[in-house]
């Protein structure tokens, strides 16, 4: 685990090595253990090292013996002791036991091709002087970040937009059509960032730069997964565990300390007892809870860690944990209406104290249609009978916070009406690759697209990292996310119960109190205290937006207090954007 930075110029120009410098210190959090940049005339790529696999020889950039190919990553390649058992057939050898130089040797055995052979979470650059060319590979969904940003004829990329800013060559200029989406989806949707200027690479993608300039090729995509309709139960349930099995087995693989986040959820549960099957030591692991027992659910985590013998840390924490909100999002470099990133920064603080690998289970519920809104959703008598576009439109409003007329009258001032674009015309392209999939899985892969790479792997990315700590996800192995979209909709979600197939097949492992538990969100009386105690730290914040419109907001508020509207998700969007504008110095 790791940050990447550098950039590539077509014409030879050099940042100075002061900006390279600043850039590699910014996200000194996400690598605090080494440092390494290779360069040359119009080019760089440097690393930020946490050092998680072979400490002692690990040490990035990887360079090839001429000294043509340099290479960096940030996250993990799970299946790296295999690939370089390939390799080994082949007569190349590795002379270290490091992931990143199985990443190297494979390139220069297979070219760029190579990227379907990994599994793992990573962002990877490769700088080949052999052809000049800068790849930037971002994995399969988009666990770990990578920015990239072009000014004139020079291309900076980054873990985080902070890497390319510290370059020196880009504003801080928001940008108000990513404002606009943001308001729609309540975080901003990749590959669009709040920065003008700078994007996201899109998961499964690699960019190729070149002096010719630079292009964007798909290297892997969710959506060609066809679905398999004869599929059964017994299969479906044979097929999940032997997969799910191994996919936690190799995220075991590091040469530090490692545990797991434990909630007692369903997902969280059945991670941690899959470890405890592959560990001969109790796994340590981490929750948080809270006293008021309407909040609290660490009895449940309480119960898993008794289940399989771990090592368990559970810390009782206040609920109000506002003050951490704006150190947040200077980590996360963009807004999030997301108030549950600041207990999964407090579980990774804790965690931080005994390991640097943590094992998650994020991703099972966009994968098995976990939320309780696919569920109110299909539950609907008219849903079968809509015609395409009326789901894809009314699927989008059920998860939109404001609405297209909202949005433009809080951008009145900044964009008019005519100028932004409709956020769910905007994403619905999305649609047109989906179709030979049933409507549950429409909906799952949207998610998959969005939320959990605009939102959902944020959290555990940039909480963990700023603690300086890794979080795998081995619901988010390849062959998992393959597997979940051959299953028909209907096994996931059937009569009125989420993860209906997932439940059975980890029951046995589990037990049925652990697997039907009602599933619970991160929900603390945050509406009840911007009525009261936080009403004043409400005004202040959306009164002072830039961006906004501040009396709009301050109507939101108005209505939120005299008890005529619950606006709660909606204060909460418009504050993450005053703490954006501050941590960053937004200015209209």
């Amino acid at each position: 685990m790791c940050g990447i930075f550098g950039y590539t110029s077509s014409d030879g120009f050099t940042l100075p090595s002061q900006s390279l410098q600043s850039m590699g210190d910014v996200i000194t959090h996400r690598g605090p253990d080494d440092r390494g940049v290779a360069s040359g005339a119009g080019w760089a790529v440097g690393n930020m090292r946490l050092s998680i696999i072979d400490l002692q020889h690990g040490h990035q950039p990887f360079v090839s013996e001429d000294g043509l190919v340099s290479v960096v990553q940030n996250g993990e390649i799970f299946n790296y002791i295999e690939l370089a058992q390939e390799l080994k057939a082949l007569g190349i050898h590795c002379k270290t036991h490091s992931d990143t130089e199985v990443i190297l040797r494979l390139y220069l055995h297979h070219g760029i091709g190579f990227l379907s052979r990994l599994n793992g979470m990573f962002a990877i650059a490769i700088r080949d002087q052999r052809i000049n060319t800068t790849y930037l590979v971002r994995d399969r969904i988009g666990v770990k970040p990578l920015y990239i940003g072009q000014h004139n004829n020079t291309w900076v990329f980054g873990s985080e937009v902070k890497v390319l800013l510290k370059s020196g060559l880009f504003a801080v200029q928001p940008n108000l059509q990513a404002l606009g989406h943001y308001l729609r989806f309540n975080y901003v949707p990749q590959p669009l960032t709040m920065f003008t200027g700078i994007a996201h690479v899109q998961p499964g993608t690699y960019v190729q730069i070149t002096p010719a300039g630079a292009s964007t090729h798909t290297w892997w995509n969710l959506h060609a997964v066809q679905p398999n309709p004869r599929l059964g139960e017994a299969d479906c349930i044979e097929e999940f565990n032997a997969i799910l099995d191994d996919a936690v087995r190799i995220r075991m693989r590091c040469d530090v300390s490692f545990g797991a986040f434990l909630s007692g959820g369903v997902d969280s549960s059945t991670v941690v007892g899959l470890m405890a099957r592959h560990s001969d030591q109790p796994i340590k692991t981490f929750c948080i809870g809270f006293e008021d027992p309407r909040f609290d659910e660490s009895q449940f985590a309480q119960a898993a860690s008794q289940r399989f013998g771990t090592q368990h840390w559970c810390e009782i924490v206040d609920p109000n944990m506002l003050d951490l909100w704006p150190m947040a999002t200077w980590h996360c470099d963009q807004p999030h209406g997301d108030v549950s990133f600041l207990p999964t920064y407090k579980v990774s603080e804790l965690a931080a104290r005994h390991t640097k690998v943590v094992l998650t289970g994020d991703g099972g519920d966009e994968l098995f249609a976990g939320y309780d809104k696919y569920k109110s959703f299909f539950a609907r008598s008219d849903v079968a009978g809509l015609s395409q576009a009326d789901f894809q439109q009314q699927y989008f409003d059920g998860i939109s916070l404001f609405t297209e007329a909202q949005k433009a009258e809080l951008l009145a001032g900044s964009a008019t009406c005519t100028e932004l674009e409709d956020s769910q015309a905007w994403s619905s392209t999305l649609y047109g690759s989906m179709q030979h999939q049933d409507r549950i899985n429409q909906a799952l892969l949207f998610d998959m697209h969005y939320l959990l790479s605009g939102n959902n792997l944020v959290k555990p990315d940039r909480m963990g990292m700023a603690k300086s700590i890794e979080a795998r996800t081995p619901f988010l192995d390849y062959r998992m996310m393959e597997f979940a979209f051959r299953v028909p909709g209907h096994l996931k979600l059937k009569h009125g119960e989420t993860k209906y197939i997932y439940k059975k097949a980890v029951e046995p492992l589990i037990g049925h109190a652990l697997a039907y538990r009602k599933k619970q969100m991160f929900t603390v009386p945050v509406g009840e205290w911007f009525k009261s105690s936080l009403q004043g730290y409400c005004h202040h914040h959306i009164a002072g937006l830039q961006t906004l419109n501040p009396e709009v907001g301050l109507q939101y508020l108005k209505r939120h207090v005299e008890g005529s509207a619950n606006h709660t998700r909606e204060l909460r969007a418009l504050i993450a954007v005053a703490h954006w504008e501050q941590q960053f110095g937004v200015a209209a």
